[in-house]
C-alpha cells in the first residue's frame, strides 16, 4: 500500500481545520489511508517569551504583518515530515485555482505544505520558499484559512477511493474544463405539481445521454 499524501497547514487558527478534516470525504480519505491532513500551528514557531508571529511593516503603514522567521521555521519543519512537498501560499495575487489545476495537483507525487497569511499579510522574504501562489477569486478574506480548505477538499476528493463512483469526477461541473453539469432529479417523480423530465424515467440511456448533453451548461 501506498503511503499516504500529505497536507499540511501552517496557520494561526489551527481549531478552524478540526470540523472540515474531520467529516465527509476528508474523514473517509485519511481513514482508508489515503491521505494525512495535519496542522501547524504557527504560534509554536513564534519568538519570545510571548510567542511571537507579526511585527510593523518597515516604511510605515496600518496592521501587522507575519514575520519571516516564524513562518520560515514552520515550513522548514513541514518538510523535515515530507521533503518532496511543494509549498503553497494562499494570496490574492496568486494564480487563479480551476477544477484543472484541481486534478493536476491531485494526480502530481508528494504532498503539499499551504501557508495561511493573516493580518495585513506575510514578510514577503517567504515567497523564495513557495512553489506557488494560489487565489480562490478577485476578493478578500480575513486569512488563508478558508482558500486553503477549498483547495485541499478539491484537490483530495478527485484522488482514487475517495468519491467512490468510478465516473463521480468524471461527469461534475468543470471535469472537462468548461461545461456546468446538468441538472439531477431523484424520488419522488412528482413534488407539489413538479415532475421529473420523462425522459429520465424512460430508460432509454441514448435520449437520457443527448437530454443531459443538452441541458448541460458553458460556464460563462
Amino acid at each position: 500500500m501506498k503511503n499516504p499524501r500529505k497536507f499540511q497547514v501552517v496557520t494561526l487558527f489551527p481549531e478552524m481545520f478540526t470540523g472540515v478534516f474531520e467529516n465527509s470525504m476528508m474523514w473517509k480519505a485519511q481513514k482508508d489511508g489515503i491521505v494525512e491532513l495535519r496542522t501547524l500551528n504557527l504560534r509554536d514557531y513564534g519568538l519570545g517569551p510571548r510567542r511571537s508571529v507579526d511585527d510593523t511593516p518597515y516604511g510605515g503603514g496600518d496592521g501587522m504583518l507575519l514575520m519571516i522567521e516564524p513562518l520560515w521555521n514552520a515550513v522548514q519543519a513541514a518538510k523535515q515530515r515530507d521533503v518532496s512537498a511543494k509549498v503553497l501560499l494562499m494570496t490574492p495575487r496568486g494564480v487563479r485555482w480551476q477544477q484543472q489545476l484541481a486534478q493536476q495537483y491531485s494526480e502530481a507525487e508528494g504532498g503539499y505544505i499551504l501557508i495561511c497569511g493573516r493580518y495585513e499579510g506575510y514578510d514577503e522574504r517567504i515567497t523564495t520558499l513557495v512553489d506557488e501562489q494560489i487565489s480562490i477569486g478577485d476578493y478578500v478574506l480575513t486569512g488563508g484559512e478558508l482558500p486553503a480548505m477549498s483547495i485541499i477538499d478539491s484537490i483530495v476528493r478527485l484522488m482514487p477511493g475517495v468519491l467512490g463512483g468510478e465516473q463521480s469526477a468524471a461527469i461534475e461541473s468543470f471535469a472537462d474544463g468548461q461545461t456546468l453539469e446538468f441538472p439531477q432529479y431523484t424520488r419522488p417523480e412528482v413534488f407539489q405539481d413538479m415532475a421529473v423530465p420523462p425522459v429520465l424515467l424512460s430508460g432509454n440511456h441514448a435520449e437520457i445521454a443527448h437530454w443531459r448533453a443538452k441541458n448541460s451548461h458553458t460556464a460563462s
